[in-house]
């Protein structure tokens, strides 16, 4: 891969890890599906949690309650392209969230969750996907009701 590729793949699967939250946040969270191969999988270990295949993963994240607020904040996205076609990245997170909201802003709190990702990457066709993301927790709680 020349340089140009490479700055292109990389890029590709940054806004992979950026779109995931978004969707989770902004969009509807079924949709996050799309963003992984068909055989692609969501993983936190300690909450012994595995999601595998498209259909699942839409399942999964569109099952979210409907009165969830989230807001997520993504940082040091480092990707790592291992060939054409695969790549790796490790990113952090903080998520804010609670659930019963019925509108307008909710008093600032603590975060429920800090973390990171690692995730792999595979290129099909054109477009690069997750083939797998998987979720540890350096600090966590329950999410609130409002």
């Amino acid at each position: 891969m020349d340089d140009l590729e490479q700055l292109l793949a990389e890029r590709a699967c940054e806004r992979l890890v950026l779109d995931f939250v978004r969707r989770l946040d902004l969009g509807e969270p079924g949709t996050v599906a799309e963003l992984f191969t068909e055989d692609g999988t969501w993983e936190w270990p300690e909450g012994e949690r595995a999601v595998k295949g498209r259909e699942a993963l839409r399942d999964y994240f569109g099952g979210r309650p409907a009165d969830r607020l989230s807001r997520r904040v993504m940082t040091n996205i480092l990707v790592t392209v291992d060939s054409p076609t695969t790549a790796t990245a490790t990113s952090y997170f903080t998520t804010y969230r609670v659930d019963g909201h019925t509108g307008g802003m909710v008093p600032a709190g603590p975060p429920v969750q800090v973390g990171h990702y690692e995730d792999t990457f595979r290129k099909a066709g054109d477009a690069w996907l997750l083939t797998s993301r998987t979720l540890f927790l350096s600090f966590g709680g329950p999410t609130p009701r409002q």
